[in-house]
């Protein structure tokens, strides 16, 4: 890797690192915001849901931006709105200025991290040096999300969860000032058109959706304001697909979407990312509720998960490179899923929290191999036109899971009793074993022949080529 490489992959994991952080560092601070803001129990979530929705919601149409309009571009612009947003909210005098500045964040991030990633697959060829960096960058997405519990536990507790805001200002601007003179520009050498209508469903339709499913975690999955979003929702990514298979220029190719490395790939994302973080979040009310752990003590016992995800970023491409990007996908999820299981056997006493940090640990290994699979999966053996597209489809399934993940296994949880907690852990390690089967046969070797739908499992280097048509 040359020092032009390190500099590039240093400027865009950083960025990556730090929106990945915003997911959980305000998740301990909620009541410490309550209290400051006069926000009550029933508006609270706001905080969260303020960020998942146009996070999740614009991912898709901002990746495609990307490849027309100029990745870093937006890259750039998502850190300027990054920097912003997160002074508004460090200096928020009202609960609406809080939940403005956390659309802000969500809106920032949806331009980012596609534009991020698009740029290291583009920066990097398809092969070893491609799987490194996507592995570090695999770790510092989870390394993310649980230091973010863990950093917002201590500025919380030493300082003011207003600081869980402001620290993101001099990251980002030093992020934004080094990139133009490090990262050149990259795009389609011959634009097209955007595809308005299906831009347009496809965003109301994610919006909607998430919407809905963040009222069901608030209102209970049989609510008005949870149905009729979702089904809304649904019906508008119905009319996306109908716009995208007669479309001349579609946003998303159906081809792309048939292809089993994209379809598959990004299934084992989606399952990775949503049990990964409901677990974060039944392990969080098992350590405080049923154990009485403070946030600062429940924030470090997720340090083992993020030493375990720096490692596995290190270790997955490796995995990659001798067993093939479908073994290493299924196997993370398995790993992911057994360590879990282990978890089902935690009770009252508070010795039970050396089980907590050794499954997390484990866990979390399998969770990052995972995910680095997962991208390499889902992004490879695609051109350059159609990067900003893959990485726009890899993005929008992790914030999508990152969002949908707690609410369902909190549904099936109940509440903070152990009982409630036992049955969430079941459900999720269920969900891990079925689609860890699934994808297995979805990728299977023998289906590669299949025009547009599949490539072999072969090690990176062995992979075929594809170029545009």
């Amino acid at each position: 890797m040359t020092t032009k490489q390190k500099l590039i992959l240093t400027l865009l994991l950083g960025a990556q690192f730090t929106l990945s952080i915003d997911f959980s560092i305000l998740n301990v601070a909620l009541p410490s915001i309550g209290r400051d803001l006069h926000v009550g129990p029933a508006n609270l979530p706001w905080v969260a849901t303020a960020f998942a929705l146009p996070s999740a919601g614009f991912t898709l149409l901002f990746g495609r931006l990307g490849d027309l309009a100029g990745r870093r571009r937006l890259f750039l612009a998502g850190l300027a709105l990054l920097a912003a947003g997160s002074l508004a909210g460090g200096l928020a005098p009202s609960a609406g200025v809080l939940f403005a500045a956390r659309f802000a964040q969500g809106f920032a991030a949806a331009l980012a991290i596609p534009s991020a990633l698009g740029l290291l697959t583009t920066s990097f060829p398809e092969g070893p040096l491609r799987e490194r960096a996507l592995g570090l960058n695999g770790s510092l997405l989870a390394g993310g999300f649980t230091v973010g519990a863990l950093a917002g536990g201590i500025l919380t507790d030493f300082f003011s969860w207003r600081w869980a805001f402001l620290i993101n200002v001099p990251v980002a601007l030093v992020i934004a000032v080094c990139a133009p003179a490090v990262i050149k520009e990259s795009r389609l050498p011959r634009p097209s058109r955007l595809d308005l209508p299906g831009a347009g469903t496809v965003t109301a339709g994610l919006l909607l959706a998430v919407y809905g499913v963040t009222m069901a975690r608030q209102d209970g999955w049989g609510s008005g304001h949870a149905l009729g979003p979702l089904v809304a929702g649904a019906a508008l990514l119905g009319a996306f697909y109908a716009i995208e298979r007669r479309s001349q220029a579609p946003l998303v190719p159906v081809a792309v979407l048939a292809r089993a490395t994209v379809k598959w790939g990004n299934l084992g994302g989606l399952t990775i990312f949503s049990m990964g973080s409901a677990v974060v979040y039944l392990m969080t009310l098992y350590l405080q509720e049923v154990l009485g752990y403070s946030p600062l003590v429940t924030g470090l016992a997720f340090a083992a998960p993020g030493v375990a995800a720096v490692a596995a970023g290190m270790i997955a491409p490796r995995f990659i490179s001798r067993a093939g990007s479908r073994a290493t996908l299924v196997a993370g999820i398995a790993l992911q899923g057994a360590s879990f299981a282990t978890l089902l056997a935690l009770g009252t006493n508070r010795a039970w929290l050396a089980l907590v940090l050794a499954a997390l640990g484990i866990g979390f290994f399998g969770h990052v191999t995972g995910i680095v699979a997962y991208t390499v999966t889902a992004t490879s053996g695609l051109p350059a036109s159609e990067q900003g597209l893959a990485t726009g489809l890899a993005t929008m399934t992790q914030l999508v899971a990152l969002t949908i993940g707690i609410p369902v296994i909190g549904a099936v949880a109940g509440g903070a009793s152990l009982g409630g907690l036992h049955r969430g852990l079941l459900a999720d390690v269920a969900v891990n074993a079925v689609f860890a089967a699934a994808i297995w046969a979805g990728l299977r070797p023998s289906s590669a022949g299949r025009a547009a739908t599949s490539v072999p499992d072969l090690r990176p280097e062995e992979q075929p080529q594809h170029t545009p048509s």
